[in-house]
């Protein structure tokens, strides 16, 4: 199934992408979260592994590195009804190889924003009547990136408070010699609008802010065009965030659409922290970073696959539920209380239910004889899916 079997990863991303936008996404703009996540693996066969920086050990004065594999991942960013909150779920995962393990196989070396590229035009191929929105890291805001993927979706990202900001070009006047303008004035940076004085925010109540349940914020936000020297500009509306308590660092995001608020900007970008929640679940509850598979194809295979299980059970829950058999039983955990549902009680109810079936009986109508310890050796057991009728027998 994983190293030999002849099927397509890809068909199987297109088919359970349209089973999860026609269970769970309403109508409107399909919101996609873009993110890079590691899966450290050992061993000298493991050949597309990297070393890599951890982003979850490592801070701005202490640095580790790991050696893994880099996945490049967009998840559905969709509204869970019996969960209560928006769930991540992935549609489509791809392995991006480091730059060594390319040199090794003589192929061309594919950065991270190129993956991401190809993943977004592609998924804006299968829905193109659906508007596409895509949230992404620090690591997303790339010019080439922006540039590539505005024609078809609009992205919204962290951007740098150092980034060089351009006035839009003046009008071209009639009979001016030389090339057109790129970019008109240079602009403030945002972190010299963080510390000027005259800089004023909107405060508004954001709700689900980070661990709280809602949370006041300032926003000040601007148009402009991001330019580099040989890089196309990028039209963008950026944001800044500032804390009126100042317990968090200001910072700020970039949409490719100028017309969008900055509420929305902002309730888009906060749907974002739901990927980390996935990534943590996908390793607790189905096994990834526990794989020995050897195989180069199996490698390739197996995570998305695994990534992709997350997604399918969440949708089994969900047919499930809307048969009417009633709401996911919620276990409380022993250090907190939980009033919602979370992944590990959506798979004990697919387990529960696939285990009732009488398909996944082990045992056979007639009776088993089975060896056991003490005065009584020979006994026999039936199925716990046996009918009434056969279990008085």
């Amino acid at each position: 199934m994983l190293n030999r079997a002849v099927w397509s990863s890809l068909a199987a991303s297109r088919l359970l992408l349209g089973l999860l936008v026609g269970a769970f996404a309403p109508p409107g703009p399909l919101v996609v979260g873009s993110a890079v996540t590691l899966e450290r693996r050992r061993g000298p066969k493991i050949a597309a592994a990297g070393i890599h920086r951890d982003p979850v050990r490592s801070s701005h004065s202490h640095v580790v590195k790991v050696r893994a594999l880099r996945w490049v991942s967009l998840l559905l960013l969709v509204p869970i009804p019996w969960a209560g909150r928006t769930g991540a779920l992935p549609v489509r995962t791809v392995l991006a190889p480091s730059e060594r393990s390319d040199a090794e196989h003589h192929r061309p070396h594919k950065a991270v924003p190129r993956w991401a590229r190809q993943m977004i035009v592609l998924l804006h191929r299968w829905y193109p009547a659906r508007p596409l929105v895509v949230v992404g890291d620090q690591d997303d805001a790339v010019l080439e990136l922006l540039a590539a993927v505005r024609p078809v979706a609009t992205m919204v990202t962290r951007l740098r408070l150092d980034a060089r900001l351009f006035a839009p070009p003046p009008p071209r006047q009639p009979r001016q010699k030389g090339r057109p303008r790129v970019v008109g004035r240079r602009l403030p940076t945002l972190a010299a609008r963080v510390t000027a004085p005259t800089t004023e925010g909107t405060r508004v109540r954001l709700p689900r802010w980070s661990s709280e349940d809602d949370r006041e914020v300032d926003l000040v936000t601007g148009t402009a065009l991001w330019y580099h020297s040989g890089k196309p500009p990028v039209p963008l509306r950026w944001v800044l965030i500032r804390d009126p308590r100042h317990t968090v660092p200001t910072h700020a995001l970039l949409c490719t659409d100028q017309d969008a608020s900055p509420a929305q900007i902002l309730s888009w970008f906060v749907l974002r922290w739901q990927l980390e929640v996935t990534f943590h679940e996908v390793r607790d509850h189905l096994g990834v970073e526990t794989q020995r598979q050897w195989s180069d194809l199996a490698i390739r295979r197996v995570t998305p696959a695994l990534l992709g299980l997350f997604s399918f059970v969440t949708l089994l829950a969900h047919d499930h539920l809307t048969d009417g058999v009633g709401p996911v039983p919620v276990r409380p955990a022993a250090w907190y209380p939980k009033h919602a549902p979370t992944f590990s009680d959506a798979i004990a109810l697919v387990r529960r239910s696939l285990w009732t079936r009488v398909t996944f009986c082990m045992s056979p109508w007639s009776r088993i004889p089975l060896k056991f310890p003490g005065p009584s050796s020979i006994t026999s057991v039936r199925c716990s899916a046996m009918p009434p009728e056969l279990a008085k027998v």
